[in-house]
């Protein structure tokens, strides 16, 4: 797939990015990454050569850049010819979005409006663009299918959502263009080395790395939201997928692009199709660790689904990928992160 293809990573430091960005070198791809730093790190970059080797890190390239300022996306363009790029780069926090939801719709969509001006402008129309789970709101039943009604309940996902809407009209307009559109359901986990991993900057959003910072002691208690749902033990039910799995959907992704006429915009969940409860992704972190996670039960949050999981079938039938890592390898390589790196990228203060 990969004879001297060349992909531009936007957001290429970042958690998922920096998995994807090492499958793509072993794949023999040559990689540019865009990235502002805003959520990440540059020791991010060096762990990733370091992990690549010499000789796959020549064929990676690092842009200091921000896609709200088409200078940038100038500068990356004009250099080198790209046969693809994977859209990670745009802000991640729901509850940050709703109390300001300019700062998302700015940087989400303007950003990426910039990116699909300047690929278009270099004749550059294959697209993996990061999209999630959110864009099925609450959904009636489950596990989501790709074809149901979507309907965003925060700004954060509604700025996919409308990103979603905006790739297919680009698409329609121009059938050179293949889009494919990820729904990624809940990413944990590390690459195996322990070298790189989920560091996010205050506290956590997410459940997993709340759990790993309390594990390390950073954080005190680990606050479970709503212990009262219509599940098996009370607490909400997700679809976690392991970052190196949701690494191997977007090379999936890449090689349906490369590999297909008339693909048009099209959108694929990346899930494990499996629900496990806060309360379970707890436990089995706890067995992983060996370290006892302090919990505080809290009433629910407004807006939080009661049970979401994906259903992976037309994912598994049409890229040929499903998930392979279950909740404790999930949770081993987790930990495995943390214990080296409790900080993060960052020295212990």
């Amino acid at each position: 797939m990969a004879k001297t293809k060349s992909a531009l990573v936007t957001g290429g430091a970042g958690f998922i990015g920096t998995h994807t960005v090492l499958q793509l070198l072993k794949e023999g791809f040559h990689v540019s990454i865009i990235d502002n730093l805003d959520n990440s790190v540059p020791e991010a970059i060096d762990r990733l050569r370091h992990l690549a080797g010499p000789e796959l890190s020549s064929r990676l390239q690092f842009f200091l850049g921000d896609l709200r300022n088409k200078e940038d996306l100038e500068k990356v363009f004009s250099v080198q010819r790209y046969d693809a790029v994977i859209h990670f780069a745009g802000l991640k926090a729901v509850g940050e979005s709703v109390g300001n939801p300019l700062l998302y719709y700015n940087n989400n969509i303007i950003g990426t409006i910039n990116l699909y001006e300047t690929m278009a402008k270099y004749g550059c129309k294959k697209m993996v663009f990061s999209s999630s789970a959110t864009v099925y709101g609450q959904p009636e039943k489950i596990p989501c299918v790709e074809e149901f009604d979507l309907k965003a309940m925060n700004p954060y996902g509604r700025t996919k959502l409308y990103l979603e809407e905006i790739a297919r009209d680009i698409q329609k307009a121009d059938p050179e263009w293949s889009i494919i559109l990820l729904r990624y359901f809940n990413p944990v986990g590390a690459h195996e080395s322990g070298e790189i991993g989920e560091d996010p900057k205050g506290i956590p959003n997410n459940l997993m790395p709340y759990i790993q910072q309390v594990a390390v002691g950073r954080l005190p208690q680990l606050n479970v939201y709503g212990h009262d749902y219509p599940t098996r033990d009370g607490s909400a039910i997700r679809d976690y997928i392991h970052v190196m799995d949701l690494a191997d959907g977007h090379l999936a992704a890449l090689k349906k692009l490369f590999d297909s006429e008339d693909i048009g915009c099209v959108a694929y969940n990346l899930g494990t199709g499996r629900g496990t409860s806060v309360l379970e992704m707890v436990s089995a972190f706890e067995k992983a660790s060996g370290k006892k996670i302090p919990i505080k039960l809290c009433p629910r949050r407004p807006g939080d689904a009661t049970e979401v999981y994906a259903s992976i079938e037309k994912a598994r039938k049409e890229l040929d990928w499903s998930a392979k890592f279950g909740i404790e390898e999930m949770c081993r390589d987790q930990w495995n992160w943390a214990s080296k790196n409790p900080y993060g990228y960052r020295p212990q203060p």
